[in-house]
């Protein structure tokens, strides 16, 4: 494998239509010659966790182990089970660890986000799907995977890079309408 998408986010493009990834952004966690593992971040499952007392909304991480649930960390790792996404975010399965640390006051409440199931890809099949162009890879920075996105986020980033892009972000779910 001559390059990895780990820490890139995925685009949906208008391609892609009709399941969960219709107009999805997926944080690419981890990717290698075995495959890739990420989580959509923009689909709210219209489910909750109670969490020291507060309603937590989950969000759809993806099709594949739907009853699991995964959490993105803003700050420091919570213990040797958290992963590294980037720079100040980390991945744990603990909820535990996070209901914890929220009620140790270690951190905030907003400073995470529950995810239900993952996406995932067998070795080479997320490569084809982005040179098929379902995909389209982004660097984004300056995105806080902590905050509670929704399809907006989608446009968003669609209108941001501009071009076709543009076009897409202004054009109807199903494009037949148009």
């Amino acid at each position: 494998m001559n390059y990895s998408y780990k820490g890139k986010i995925l685009i949906s493009t208008p391609d892609v239509s009709g399941d969960i990834f219709s107009r999805s952004v997926v944080l690419i966690i981890d990717h290698n010659e075995n495959g890739a593992f990420g989580l959509i971040l923009n689909k709210n499952s219209n489910k909750a966790f109670n969490i020291s007392g507060k309603k937590v909304a989950a969000y759809e991480g993806g099709p594949v182990e739907t009853e699991k649930a995964f959490v993105i960390v803003k700050g420091e790792p919570l213990n040797e089970f958290s992963m590294e996404i980037s720079p100040n975010y980390y991945i744990t399965e603990d909820i535990q660890s996070v209901t914890t640390s929220i009620e140790k006051k270690q951190f905030d409440i907003n400073d995470f986000r529950v995810f239900l199931g993952y996406s995932g890809w067998a070795a080479q099949q997320l490569e084809s799907e982005i040179h098929k162009k379902f995909w389209t890879v982004v660097d984004v920075y300056n995105l806080d995977y902590t905050l509670p996105n929704n399809q907006n986020l989608w446009k968003n980033i669609m209108q941001n890079l501009g071009g076709e892009f543009l076009i897409w972000a202004n054009a109807p779910e199903d494009v037949s309408l148009n």
